[in-house]
């Protein structure tokens, strides 16, 4: 007789939850992925006029959204805050 060793079944993994997509986390996504479009599209800003404080509009535009995103940014953290909390049912702020 030969003896068949026996294999311990593999614990099942726990269920995965898929992402959620909300509205909160597509107007995240926005605020994070609007500077990278304003950016790369270069043909919308590469000219010369309107000019500001004698400042060609080439330059001040890409100033501007330095600005732009830094306000995206934290609007985009403090949202995801929020987000966070509410899914741990935590108290907000």
């Amino acid at each position: 007789m030969s003896a068949v060793p026996e294999v311990p079944e593999a614990p099942e993994a726990p269920e995965a939850k898929a992402p959620v997509v909300t509205p909160v986390r597509v107007i995240i996504a926005l605020c994070l992925f609007a500077p990278f479009v304003a950016m790369l599209w270069v043909g919308s800003y590469a000219k010369l006029e309107p000019t500001f404080i004698g400042m060609p509009f080439f330059y001040w535009y890409q100033m501007l959204w330095v600005l732009i995103s830094t306000a995206l940014t934290m609007v985009a953290y403090k949202l995801w805050q929020r987000d966070q909390r509410a899914r741990k049912g935590g108290a907000s702020r």
